[in-house]
């Protein structure tokens, strides 16, 4: 499940995620949203933005951690540092990965965490 308030974004990763494998990706505008698709449809990961309205991507993976732990969680935002790192870590994430980074980083990094869970 991708997570992520723009539109555009989404549908990039969307399209990165289902021409990468043979994954099917559902996706979500804002935390709320991703934590009830999250409860209804059982993803086997979830990549969320930082920053979105009515719940940001920190906030969303706590919750998301909290009920559902054995899913991997990667955090995607343009802007990383290692605060960021250490706060999402402590929320139940598993990797942070810049936007910014070849996408291909991000559909890698979702490939290792799957087969580690």
């Amino acid at each position: 499940m991708v997570v992520d308030d723009n539109a555009a974004i989404r549908k990039a990763l969307h399209n990165v995620f289902e021409f990468s494998s043979d994954w099917s990706v559902c996706d979500a505008a804002n935390g709320r949203e991703g934590i009830e698709k999250a409860k209804r449809l059982k993803p086997d990961l979830i990549v969320l933005d930082v920053s979105m309205p009515e719940m940001n991507g920190i906030d969303a993976a706590k919750v998301i951690h909290r009920i559902m732990p054995e899913v991997p969680l990667i955090l995607c935002s343009l802007f990383t540092n290692e605060r960021l790192a250490a706060e999402a870590q402590s929320a139940g994430v598993q990797a942070v990965v810049s936007k910014t980074q070849n996408m291909q980083a991000l559909v890698s990094k979702a490939r290792e965490l799957l087969r580690a869970s």
